[in-house]
C-alpha cells in the first residue's frame, strides 16, 4: 500500500534537529538561504497566473531531470494541500507563512531527508534553502552551492554584472544570500544581557529574529541571527562575517550559564526542577508554557542536570509540540482545548518511554 507525500515527510527526524556537537548546547541549527529569479519572466509580485504556472512547471522539470535533491524528492503544490498540511510545512521550517499565504503556484520541492529544499514562486521565484544541526555555517554554504550550480547549469537566472542576481526586493540583490543561525539562549536572558545583544546585533548589520524568521516573536528563548546586506559582500565573507559573532554569542552565553550556576544554583534548580515536573506530570498544557518549560529543559541538560533527557529529546519536541503535528498525531484536527490536552499528554508519553513519532 502506498502513502502519500505527507506520510513519508513525517516519518524523517526533522534534519535540523539531529546531532549537533558541543556547539549544539547554544546553536540549535544553521541555515543558508538563496534568492533567485528566472531572467525570461516577470518576478512573482508582476506576474500573472499563467507564468507563475509556467515557472513552477519549469523548476520543477529542471529539478527532476537533473536529479538536483537525488531520489525520492519530496513535491507539494501548495494550493492542493490541505491547510494542516501547510502548518505541518512551516512548522518543519520548510516554507514561509508568506508562501502560504500567496498558494496559487506555489511548490515545495525538498530532498528526502529535507536538508535541502526549494520554495517556488514566494517572493522570488525560487528560494533555494539548506539546513544542518547545530553552528555549520560553512558546511550549510557549501552544500547550497553545490545545490545552487546545478539549478544555474539548468536555469536561466536574472543577474546583472554590477548588482549580482536581481530579486522582488532591493534588499536581496547581490548575493541574495540570508545565512542564519538559531541559538538558545536562556543564559543571556536570565541575566538581562539579551537586551545589549540586540542592539549590538543591529550595529553589526544584524537582524535578531524569532524562531520562524521574520515577522515572528522569540518563544523558548530561541533567536535566529541573521546578516541584512546582500549586496556589497561575497557570500564568503558574509558566512565568516556571521560565523565571528556567532562563536562571540555562543561564548557569551556559556558564560552567563556559568554565572548563573555559580551565584544562583538553587534557584536555578528549582527552576529546572519545576518545568521537568510540569512536563512530565501536567494533563494540559498551552504551547507557550511547554515552550518555556522546553527551554528549561534544555538549559538543565546543557549543564548536565539530567541523566534520562537528552538534547534529541528536547529538540524534537519542539517541533511535535506545535498546533500541526498534535493533530497529525491524534489523527484528526484539534481545537485550542483539546490540543492543549494533547499536547501535555505527549510529554507525560515521552517521558514515560514512548515516542512522539
Amino acid at each position: 500500500m502506498s502513502i502519500s507525500p505527507m506520510e513519508r515527510l513525517l516519518r524523517n527526524p526533522v534534519s535540523f534537529l539531529g546531532e549537533s556537537g558541543d556547539d549544539g548546547l547554544v546553536a540549535v541549527s544553521s541555515r543558508i538561504r538563496l534568492a533567485r529569479n528566472l531572467a525570461d519572466f516577470p518576478f512573482p509580485p508582476a506576474a500573472a497566473p499563467e507564468q507563475l504556472t509556467a515557472v513552477r512547471d519549469l523548476v520543477a522539470e529542471a529539478v527532476q531531470r537533473g536529479r538536483i535533491f537525488g531520489a525520492g524528492t519530496f513535491r507539494f503544490d501548495v494550493a492542493d494541500l490541505l491547510p494542516l498540511d501547510q502548518e505541518i510545512l512551516f512548522e518543519r521550517r520548510l516554507v514561509s507563512r508568506d508562501f502560504l499565504n500567496n498558494p496559487a503556484a506555489g511548490a515545495l520541492l525538498a530532498r528526502a531527508d529535507e536538508s535541502v529544499s526549494l520554495m517556488v514562486n514566494e517572493e522570488d521565484h525560487l528560494r533555494l534553502q539548506a539546513f544542518k544541526p547545530g553552528f555549520a555555517l560553512e558546511e550549510v554554504w557549501q552544500e547550497v552551492d553545490k545545490v545552487d550550480s546545478k539549478l544555474d547549469g539548468k536555469l536561466c537566472f536574472a543577474f546583472d554584472d554590477t548588482l549580482g542576481y536581481l530579486t522582488s526586493c532591493p534588499t536581496n540583490a547581490g548575493t541574495g544570500m540570508r545565512a542564519s543561525v538559531m541559538l538558545h539562549l536562556p543564559g543571556l536572558v536570565m541575566t538581562g544581557r539579551i537586551a545589549p545583544l540586540v542592539q549590538g546585533a543591529a550595529k553589526l548589520n544584524l537582524a535578531v529574529r524569532g524562531a520562524y524568521g521574520e515577522g515572528t516573536e522569540n518563544q523558548g528563548d530561541l533567536y535566529q541571527i541573521s546578516n541584512q546586506a546582500t549586496l556589497g559582500e561575497s557570500e564568503v565573507e558574509i558566512v565568516e562575517h556571521l560565523s565571528r559573532v556567532i562563536r562571540q554569542i555562543i561564548s557569551f552565553e556559556l558564560q552567563a550559564r556559568e554565572t548563573v550556576q555559580k551565584k544562583d544554583r538553587n534557584n536555578l534548580c528549582d527552576l529546572v526542577g519545576r518545568a521537568y515536573g510540569l512536563l512530565r506530570h501536567a494533563y494540559t498544557l498551552s504551547l507557550a508554557e511547554s515552550l518555556q518549560a522546553l527551554s528549561c529543559l534544555r538549559l538543565g541538560v546543557g549543564l548536565n542536570m539530567f541523566q534520562s533527557v537528552d538534547l534529541e529529546m528536547v529538540n524534537r519536541l519542539w517541533v511535535y509540540t506545535n498546533p500541526a503535528h498534535l493533530s497529525k498525531l491524534a489523527g484528526h484536527p484539534l481545537s485550542g482545548g483539546e490540543a492543549d490536552v494533547e499536547r501535555a499528554r505527549l510529554f507525560r508519553d515521552t517521558f514515560a518511554g514512548k515516542r512522539a513519532e
